[in-house]
């Protein structure tokens, strides 16, 4: 009876395993013939459920860590306070149905966004706090809006100004002149309100300890329109000028003087001021950063309007077509093909265009998955990028102790006497060094000495070359068994050397005992490598490990306000921890002849 049976290579575990796939259906007898020691243990490993699931579990931690930053980059440098503390959500642009088709005025927040339909409601959306969330007279009509940092402004069919959200620094506390005049565009920016009136007037309130931004009195009924980044303001006049509203001098002061004059628009991101004269020229002075000076050369000549957010431009083309170039992190800078646009508006990392039938047309940042840290961070890219980190550092330890434990407990087990002797008594002194405290002296002396990527390598080689005893005892003592049996025997009669006897013989007899050890061993050197990080000792930020992410967690306000700090990365250590613990108890039940039962 012909009979489908395996081969013993790679493939055919990995399909074993993974794909589910049996031989053919034998008798007992049958089976003991044809199937060796290694698909019998495959066999009972994969009829464990739990050691499947484990390994499941860990193979999609695994190909994410490593795959998925290829698609989704850290950036190390990166650090927005604009963004900090942000829960989950993917609403930053996710704007009320009912705003389409009417949508008369329109802003974005730093993770929210508030619009004007032609009725003159307002209409909100994104992450509001329960003061954002509580909008002025509904009664009122309006006509304008303005989303900032945590507060908004908006202005109502009377020209007159109303301010909701976060009050600190008596943000809601409005000039008295305002009341006095008719208002004509808000500005909600960084901790401060801005106003300017129908005679010209620019009036400013909020935070002016964090910003100062001098109006100049002489200057007072002239500007037409301003605009504002987290440090200063800059406004166009009437004449087609542009001054800059600031109590010192920055790179943002060079306004180009050829320029003067012939401005119909400005914009400034937190680095650079851009402005478009009268003949559609863009021009762009400040700093270079993320490559905003670098101005695609097709949109000169055709530039309408302009808008900016934190680091990137965006204009509206005489086609009624957009265009965007600059940081281009959140896909903020991509902007899509449109057409028949009448108006732009961009902030933060959010873009707005609004075409002539009212739809409504965004790109940029939507949302944060996991959320993000102290510094505005991304916690999902921090998140697989230090998954890559903790699993590297686990993964070159296991192998450095494996190395390690494999040999001197070869050595220990098959020659004994006194190798066995100063082996074991080796193994006892290592055995008895305490971890933790080490790794911590030797980051407390040298740590500050070298680079990261030193103190990563620090750790890996301390982890390796104290973990491997266990090893070098199991594999003693499987050796010392093995050692006895009549194959060993007759190796020696053929006149083969020790070498060959322990690592070709011998060894590949007890591997599948070792490979539990190392694959047990392997979560517990994660959890140390978190461990060190968790107490500052590991790898320090902005180099991100799940470590040194529940570190940052390390406070009572984090624990209790902003629980994805700490519940994310909880999750991917535990996950993987106890599905390599899963695996690897799994693994031992399948060599383990007594949980053979048929």
């Amino acid at each position: 009876m012909s009979k489908r049976t395996y081969g013993s290579t790679f493939t055919d575990v990995i399909k074993t395993l993974f794909l589910g796939r049996r031989a053919a259906t034998l008798s007992l007898l049958e089976e003991e013939q044809v199937q060796s020691p290694y698909r019998t243990m495959l066999r009972n490993f994969r009829e464990k459920w739990s050691a499947m699931l484990g390994v499941y579990i860990f193979a999609a931690i695994f190909l994410a860590v490593f795959l998925l930053p290829i698609f989704f980059p850290m950036d190390i440098r990166f650090q927005d306070p604009t963004q900090k503390n942000t829960k989950p959500s993917s609403s930053f642009m996710r704007y009320d149905k009912d705003l389409a088709g009417s949508v008369v005025s329109i802003d974005g927040g730093s993770v929210f966004g508030v619009g004007v339909d032609a009725k003159g409601r307002i209409y909100q959306w994104g992450t509001l706090t329960a003061k954002l969330a509580k909008l002025p007279d509904a009664n009122k009509r309006y006509t304008s809006v303005s989303a900032g940092l945590d507060h908004a402004l908006a202005i109502d069919s009377d020209g007159r100004v109303h301010s909701w959200g976060n009050d600190r620094f008596a943000l809601n506390m409005l000039p008295v002149e305002l009341s006095r005049q008719k208002t004509v565009q808000v500005l909600a920016g960084h901790q401060i309100s801005m106003a300017l009136t129908e005679e010209g007037n620019i009036y400013v309130w909020g935070n002016t300890n964090l910003i100062t931004i001098p109006v100049p009195r002489e200057r007072q009924g002239t500007f037409a329109k301003m605009v504002a980044n987290t440090t200063l303001a800059m406004a166009l006049t009437k004449g087609g000028e542009v001054v800059v509203l600031s109590s010192k001098e920055t790179p943002f002061s060079y306004v180009p003087s050829e320029i003067q004059g012939r401005v119909v628009d400005i914009a400034v991101t937190e680095r650079s001021a851009a402005a478009i004269t009268a003949d559609g020229q863009i021009t762009v002075w400040g700093g270079d950063d993320h490559g905003v000076q670098q101005i695609p050369a097709h949109l000169q000549g055709r530039a309408k309007a302009i808008s900016a957010g934190r680091g990137h431009y965006t204009v509206l083309l005489d086609d009624g077509s957009v265009a965007s170039w600059g940081w281009n992190n959140y896909k903020q800078a991509k902007a899509p093909r449109l057409k028949n646009i009448v108006s732009i508006q961009s902030s933060y990392f959010q873009n707005y265009a609004i075409d002539a039938n009212g739809a409504i047309h965004t790109w940029g940042l939507k949302g944060y998955l996991m959320g993000t840290d102290q510094y505005g961070r991304d916690l999902f890219t921090r998140l697989l990028t230090g998954g890559r980190v903790t699993l590297t550092i686990g993964a070159i330890a296991v192998i450095i102790s494996g190395i390690i434990g494999i040999v001197l407990g070869s050595f220990s087990g098959y020659y004994g006497g006194k190798v066995d002797m100063l082996l074991m008594r080796l193994a006892e002194v290592v055995n008895a060094i305490p971890f933790l405290p080490l790794a911590m002296i030797l980051s407390a002396i040298i740590g500050s000495r070298i680079s990261e990527t030193g103190r990563i390598s620090m750790i890996m080689v301390i982890l390796g070359l104290l973990s491997w005893p266990s090893l070098a005892r199991l594999v003693r003592g499987q050796i010392l068994a093995a050692r006895e049996m009549e194959f060993v025997t007759a190796a020696k009669a053929m006149g083969i050397t020790e070498m060959k006897i322990i690592f070709r013989h011998i060894l590949p007899n007890v591997i599948t005992v070792v490979l539990v050890n190392l694959t047990l061993s392997f979560a517990l050197c994660m959890l140390y490598e978190s461990s060190l990080s968790y107490l500052g000792f590991g790898v320090n930020e902005p180099n991100a490990t799940w470590g040194n992410m529940l570190y940052g967690c390390n406070d009572s306000t984090v624990m209790s306000q902003y629980w994805w700090r700490w519940v994310f990365p909880a999750i991917a250590l535990s996950l993987c921890t106890v599905s390599i613990n899963m695996a690897g108890d799994g693994m031992r039940d399948a060599i383990d002849p007594k949980s053979n039962d048929r």
